[in-house]
């Protein structure tokens, strides 16, 4: 005689199996959001320090957005096999196309060591100002007074200052400055004349007898309008006479115009 099979029992809990699987997919979904932002915060605090000490250290703007890009170079030799060696071993990442603009301060080095004479006798400062690297002539190291004619004297100067700026990618302003007692002589009518014709003659002098190239020169003049010191007394006066060659940074090339190009070079008639 056949037993009767008694009818199975309906499982109402399957639901568990589903809602176990979503709880532990929304636990693996947490951790992985969790471990993320923990990760972004180390290299945000990476880039913080690394800008905090730049800034400290008196870097300019260049150096500043090295250590900014420095974090993402290294995220992109990371994960890229093709910036990594052998052993997977990440290569350095260049963070500044070779040969554009040079990083100054080895120059500024330099020059205060072979100026050291002039530095010391009052007729030159070297400094790195926002703009790059200047090297300030008093007026009475280069001219005699309310004339364009180069001293003698200042060539042995100007040739240590050229043989640094032709190393250098960056491009140079002469900048020429007087003080505030007007000029009117045959050859000046104004101290606007004075300061353009002083920065021409040492465009003139770096170019011809230094071999610096004219493309990487150019040429301002200020007059009385950018004093460095008071035009009340004789002193500051003989301070405000004087002509500024400055190696240019990335920050002082937003001032100057841009190089043309291929096709900006074809004139068009």
């Amino acid at each position: 005689m056949r037993r009767k099979k008694h009818p199975e029992h309906a499982n109402h809990e399957r639901w568990l199996i589903s809602y176990a699987d979503f709880i532990t997919l929304l636990f693996a979904f947490f951790v992985v959001m969790f471990a993320t932002s923990q990760t972004d915060k180390s290299k945000a605090q990476q880039v913080s320090d690394s800008v905090k000490k730049a800034i400290a250290e008196g870097a300019h703007a260049s150096t500043v957005m090295a250590a900014i890009l420095g974090g993402a170079a290294d995220d992109r030799g990371k994960g890229n096999a093709a910036q990594r060696g052998p052993g997977g071993v990440a290569k350095p990442v260049e963070t500044r196309p070779p040969g554009v603009l040079a990083e100054l301060l080895p120059s500024m080095k330099i020059l205060s060591v072979e100026l050291k004479k002039e530095i010391a006798e009052g007729r030159i400062q070297v400094s790195m100002q926002a703009r790059g690297l200047t090297v300030s002539f008093t007026q009475a190291a280069l001219f005699p007074s309310g004339e364009d004619t180069v001293a003698r004297d200042a060539y042995e100067s100007l040739d240590k200052i050229a043989n640094a700026i032709r190393k250098l990618p960056n491009p140079v302003r002469l900048e020429g400055h007087t003080d505030s007692v007007p000029i009117n002589t045959p050859k000046f009518k104004s101290n606007w004349e004075l300061s353009a014709a002083r920065s021409i003659a040492i465009l003139e002098y770096l170019s011809t007898r230094a071999n610096v190239p004219r493309e990487k020169l150019s040429i301002a003049g200020y007059a009385e309008t950018a004093p460095v010191a008071t035009n009340d007394t004789d002193e500051g006066r003989a301070r405000n006479r004087r002509v500024d060659l400055i190696i240019l940074n990335e920050t002082g090339m937003m001032g100057e115009p841009d190089k043309p190009t291929g096709a900006a070079k074809t004139k068009i008639t």
